[in-house]
């Protein structure tokens, strides 16, 4: 619990100092960072490198097994990095959306930086679950949970992604979907992923900030982890298919659209966000 805690700590103050510090000298100028949301209202992106720094400091000072800890935060940094590269040099003129619409224009022979991030961020994640899954039987085995935890990792990367439409709805999806590992191995990297959600919480709902692809893919990089290392194998292959599932049904329809027709959901996507 003690690390909980620290992790939690740590990945709110970097996140809220990160985010500070950038708020009235962004590099490159205010400009770069600015998008308009779903109002028609301007809106930072800062907040989601200030979320990534949070996530990678928490994992990396909370101690225990070190190369859990390694994996996590390659894995939660590269994605961060990746979804940052699309945020800011993705070409708007012609643009590209889904899984489906960039790997497209991927079998078209353009490289779009959707699916760079695809690539990378699949990539990277493989490295990372090589690294922190435990050997738990024979080689083959062991090839198949890597590769599993390497998916795992990488496509709830882009879920999240796909969840943040609205103000601090990935947020609390992170935030619901961490809670059940607080009582397991993975609890510091669930601090972690509650500590940077709610000091970002404030300016996301507030509709000033918003995570972007650079904070989405990041937070969803460590809610990966914390199934892809510390969950049983069957839960592992559960989640996987959840993600998986999820995922192909973004593609034909809205989470927005399905969110608003619940009433449950409705009431908890709109907790602590302005009036429409």
């Amino acid at each position: 619990m003690l690390r909980t805690l620290l992790a939690a700590g740590v990945s709110a103050a970097v996140t809220t100092a990160a985010r500070r510090a950038t708020a009235s000298n962004p590099p490159g100028g205010a400009e770069r960072w600015t998008r308009t949301n779903h109002r028609g209202e301007p809106i930072s992106l800062l907040e989601g490198p200030a979320v990534a720094a949070g996530l990678v400091a928490a994992t990396l000072a909370t101690g225990g097994d070190a190369r859990t800890r390694g994996a996590v935060a390659l894995a939660t940094a590269s994605a961060g990095t990746f979804g940052l590269v699309d945020d800011l040099a993705e070409d708007t003129s012609t643009r590209t959306k889904g899984l489906r619409g960039h790997l497209g224009a991927l079998a078209e022979g353009r490289v779009t930086t959707g699916a760079m991030k695809v690539l990378g961020i699949s990539g990277v994640s493989l490295v990372a679950a090589a690294i922190g899954t435990r050997r738990t039987g024979g080689a083959f085995a062991h090839l198949v949970d890597v590769g599993v935890n390497g998916a795992l990792v990488a496509g709830t990367a882009n879920l999240l992604n796909l969840l943040d439409l609205r103000p601090g709805r990935a947020l609390k999806a992170a935030g619901a979907a961490s809670a059940p590992f607080l009582a397991t191995s993975a609890a510091p990297t669930t601090g972690a992923v509650l500590g940077a959600a709610a000091a970002a919480a404030p300016g996301d709902l507030g509709e000033r900030d918003m995570l972007g692809d650079c904070g989405a893919n990041a937070l969803g990089a460590a809610l990966g982890s914390q199934v892809a290392f510390a969950a049983p194998r069957a839960v592992r292959w559960l989640a996987l298919a959840g993600v998986v599932g999820l995922t192909l049904a973004s593609e034909k329809v809205s989470f927005s659209t399905v969110i608003d027709g619940n009433d449950v959901l409705r009431r908890v996507d709109s907790w602590g966000r302005r009036p429409a």
